[in-house]
């Protein structure tokens, strides 16, 4: 189960509408929707809130120590609470899936990010949940620094909103430990609307 969510991002109003915070939009909304405040803590280098669901101690945590160094902020939290790396969940942008999308995963390689690449090193494993949100690809990797950095247009904006408050709705199974559910939840989008029939192709009496 988690017990910990952590959103990656960059700090100062420069960074808020950039691609690369999405991982803050996202524990943002989660605030939101738990009624709960997150306030700067020292000790964790970050944003923090604390709670309870069913008598189970939830954490929010948004690092503010920049993205390159989340794990310090991370691991501050996590030691001092023993909250174990599977009982954590880290919400990030991801280049590799297009905006709207999601995907959940447990461990993995960092594939270059340089929020977990941190994380990696200061937990000392891989095995943490990862919430990937689709933030899109450039399609040229000499642009991907300037591509994170920068707001998403309009369009794309209000898809990884709209993923946002979709995967929120995987929360409660995420807090029940139980994540084939929640990996279901997060996988699965809206299905397309279907086309309307074209007028030849509903009325067989006017096939040749």
């Amino acid at each position: 189960m988690i017990k910990l969510f952590v959103g990656l991002g960059n700090p100062g109003p420069e960074y808020d509408a950039t691609r690369h915070n999405a991982g803050f939009w996202w524990i943002d909304a989660l605030a939101r929707e738990l009624k709960v405040t997150l306030v700067p803590d020292k000790s964790y280098h970050g944003l923090v809130a604390r709670t309870a669901i069913h008598g189970q101690t939830l954490w929010l945590l948004e690092p503010q120590t920049f993205m390159n160094l989340s794990g310090k902020s991370v691991a501050a939290l996590a030691r001092f609470f023993k909250i174990q790396p599977d009982e954590i969940l880290v919400v990030h942008d991801e280049l590799d899936i297009v905006p709207g999308q999601a995907k959940l995963k447990l461990g993995g390689s960092h594939a270059g990010h340089n929020g977990l690449r941190d994380i990696h090193a200061q937990l000392g494993t891989s095995d943490y949940w990862r919430l990937r949100l689709g933030i899109g690809h450039p399609g040229v990797k000499s642009e991907v620094i300037h591509w994170v950095l920068k707001k998403p247009s309009p369009e794309q904006r209000s898809a990884i909103e709209e993923c946002v408050d979709r995967t929120l709705k995987a929360v409660p199974a995420l807090l029940a430990g139980e994540m084939e559910k929640a990996t279901l939840l997060i996988h699965t989008s809206k299905p397309p609307r279907p086309k309307p029939p074209r007028p030849e192709a509903a009325r067989p009496d006017s096939l040749p």
